[in-house]
């Protein structure tokens, strides 16, 4: 495991954030991203300036409520402090919910076991003006008693290159994934997974394709062939990503 080298305070952040305004959390020229704006009100109010390391480099318009990042600092602030201090230079769709002081080999990416994503989506007739920036709105229903089956299939240790957004890095796309359920609350359906490691992409690229064979015949049976075939092309659109959310990164 990778380990941050470090001469100072190494301090964790717990972040939420609404991603609708910014090109995803890593920093990108000219465009704005989470991760800069956080770096930028750390740099004001400690006064040197640092880079902020996250656990999921989320993507464009896509929510957080549990990153987590970290970063080193010779600051003596205190961490409640530290935490006031980088609100009161954030804009208010950004919110460090936590702030702590941890051991020198901690690092927010490297360290992580496990990350948890949501997608919520608004099933019913009509959509609702008031949570279209973090819902996908379908007016068809969604039967859970079948898209539990397909979801069962998506457990365990398997080569996930179906759902990879092209052109990405990584080589790797085996990945362990310990949960995936569909569960429903009033007009809102919520797709949860846990996993050791995501593609980019990939939750979006799941949602679509459950979508995509939802009413099918042996619809599960589907899933397994899209996920053995390792083909992109034959899984479903992805999914817009105003629905998705990282909800939390785990530790051991």
């Amino acid at each position: 495991m990778k380990k941050l080298i470090s001469s100072g305070r190494n301090i964790k952040l717990t972040i939420a954030y609404d991603g609708t305004n910014y090109h995803g959390w890593q920093i990108q020229p000219s465009r704005p991203t989470v991760q800069a704006k956080i770096n930028n009100a750390i740099t004001k109010i400690i006064g040197h300036p640092v880079s902020v390391i996250g656990a999921g480099r989320t993507d464009k318009g896509v929510h957080a409520t549990g990153q987590v990042a970290n970063f080193v600092s010779h600051t003596d602030m205190p961490t409640d402090i530290i935490q006031r201090a980088i609100n009161a230079n954030l804009s208010d769709d950004i919110v460090i919910s936590e702030v702590s002081e941890v051991e020198g080999r901690f690092h927010a990416r490297f360290s992580a076991t496990r990350r948890c994503y949501q997608y919520t989506i608004l099933n019913r007739p009509y959509p609702c003006p008031f949570q279209r920036k973090n819902t996908f709105f379908i007016s068809r229903y969604i039967c859970l008693e079948q898209a539990a089956t397909i979801c069962q299939t998506l457990v365990g240790r398997n080569n996930y290159a179906a759902f990879q957004k092209k052109g990405s890095e990584r080589l790797n796309s085996v990945c362990n994934v310990f949960q995936a359920n569909l569960t429903r609350t009033d007009d809102l359906v919520i797709f949860t997974i846990q996993a050791d490691a995501f593609l980019r992409g990939m939750v979006r690229a799941i949602i679509g394709t459950i979508l995509k064979i939802l009413q099918r015949q042996n619809a599960a049976k589907e899933m397994e062939r899209i996920i053995a075939n390792q083909d992109r092309s034959l899984a479903g659109t992805s999914a817009p990503a105003k629905g998705l959310t990282l909800t939390a990164v785990k530790y051991d």
